[in-house]
């Protein structure tokens, strides 16, 4: 389906906000294509200034569960064989050298501990502050350093070309401008840097407590196939990007329901 300027506007009017307690889905038409049109220029979400009231519901939402986040597979490490499988995943994709790796939408720390057990120098970002108590606790109870800043991860307030390795998992789907954190990104990496994306693509159905409100104004929401999320990663100046499945049952403790992959792109 070709994506005009006039879905665009409409898609950039909506008002979920300004229209009380009325679903996104009943304010705007849901935007769908293969890959962001150019001249979308970071809008989606910012018209009447609805980006930071977007943004505010998903840190709600993160803020509530993460009391519980930990419970599920897809967040938590549940199993030996799921934490060896992940342990041996992060070995082979970070190498033996110590790296400054970012670790963006750390939540209650999967990844930043992973990462600091091998000896990297981690910084781990979030929006939600429940979220990073969860993961300092844990990062204290393992006996490991890693730094955790309540940050947007769009607009990242840190030194450019700082970072060896910038991880994220499950993350830019629930960014309403996915673009704009795509630049953010690479200004961080060094020349040569490395991003490693751990996406999927599970379709829109799910649209669990505030994201039914905000589905709209999320791009991404659903995740996209791998070979969209590659282009749009190669879009906005990466290079060798690549994919690899994700599949290995171990990893989830079970067969993955639907497609599991991660990119891997250099800045």
């Amino acid at each position: 389906m070709e994506t005009t300027a006039r879905d665009v506007s409409r898609f950039l009017a909506c008002d979920v906000f300004a229209q009380g307690n009325r679903g996104l889905s009943e304010s705007c038409g849901r935007l769908l294509f293969s890959a962001l049109p150019a001249y979308m220029n970071g809008m989606a979400a910012d018209q009447n200034g609805h980006s930071e009231r977007v943004k505010e519901l998903v840190r709600q939402h993160w803020n509530r569960r993460a009391a519980d986040f930990d419970l599920e597979a897809s967040h938590g490490l549940l199993t030996d064989a799921q934490a060896h499988a992940w342990r041996r995943l992060i070995s082979d994709l970070a190498g033996a050298v110590p790296l400054d790796v970012l670790d963006i939408g750390c939540g209650t720390g999967f990844l930043s501990l992973l990462f600091a057990a091998e000896r990297h120098r981690v910084t781990g970002v979030d929006m939600a502050p429940t979220m990073l108590a969860r993961a300092r606790d844990k990062a204290k109870a393992q006996g490991l350093v890693i730094r955790f800043v309540e940050a947007d991860a769009e607009t990242l307030d840190l030194a450019a070309a700082s970072q060896d390795l910038i991880v994220e998992r499950h993350v830019i789907w629930t960014l309403p401008h996915p673009e704009t954190a795509l630049d953010t990104w690479r200004r961080l990496l060094r020349p040569g840097g490395r991003l490693l994306m751990i996406e999927g693509h599970w379709g829109p159905a799910e649209r669990r407590d505030e994201y039914n409100r905000i589905y709209d104004c999320l791009p991404l929401f659903g995740g996209r196939p791998e070979a969209e999320m590659a282009a749009l990663v190669r879009a906005h100046g990466f290079a060798s990007v690549g994919v690899e499945p994700l599949m290995d049952p171990e990893l989830w403790t079970e067969p993955p329901g639907h497609p599991r992959y991660i990119v891997t792109a250099r800045a």
